[in-house]
């Protein structure tokens, strides 16, 4: 297994997922509720940044490794999963919301292991669709864990409840759209390995 800078930067995203969940374990006594809120926002923000930061650098490093392509992944959908389940937990988050986008995941996960299977994964390769939809995740999530106004109230102030329900509800529908689009490549190969 290889070790470098990018691939550190993902394992740190897996050993930050445990916090994102246990900061809201933690008694009432060490930390209020919006604190928690808070510190869980900015755990998953730091974790998220790993992200952008590990591939980047795995990149300009020229440190990239088949292995670093498989664990990448993995770390995405756990983080996005964990802070999903926390989230339906505090009941800020439908599950049937959780459940499209997490089964989506799994799909697309289980089609693109397949695909690459028989030689054909560039057919279901990461598109701006797809990235859209992440970025959309990405930003909801924290704003539903923070789920305060940010700002100065009766001047500025974002309220991070509403546009985090408004972009989760908008990552659900790209998480449709996407598993169509990505299922639409893969047709001709599925309906040649059917017949």
């Amino acid at each position: 297994m290889p070790f470098n800078l990018p691939i550190f930067l993902t394992w740190l995203r897996i050993v930050l997922i445990p916090l994102i969940v246990g900061v809201y374990y933690l008694p009432d006594t060490m930390l209020i509720a919006q604190d928690k809120n808070e510190a869980a926002a900015a755990i998953f923000i730091l974790a998220a940044l790993t992200d952008w930061f590990d591939g980047f650098l795995a990149r300009k490093l020229n440190q990239t490794s088949a292995f670093g392509a498989f664990l990448d992944p993995v770390a995405d959908k756990l983080m996005v999963t964990a802070a999903l389940l926390v989230l339906v937990h505090l009941m800020r988050l439908d599950s049937a919301i959780a459940l499209v986008i997490v089964g989506r995941e799994i799909t697309i996960s289980a089609l693109r292991e397949w695909m690459a299977q028989i030689g054909a994964s560039k057919s279901v390769a990461v598109n701006s669709l797809g990235k859209f939809k992440t970025a959309c995740q990405m930003i909801a999530i924290p704003m539903l864990l923070y789920y305060a106004p940010i700002g100065v109230p009766g001047q500025f102030a974002i309220n991070t409840r509403v546009v985090g329900e408004w972009l989760i509800y908008l990552a659900a529908v790209l998480t449709i759209w996407s598993m169509f689009y990505y299922m639409k490549l893969a047709w001709p190969q599925i309906r040649d390995r059917a017949a």
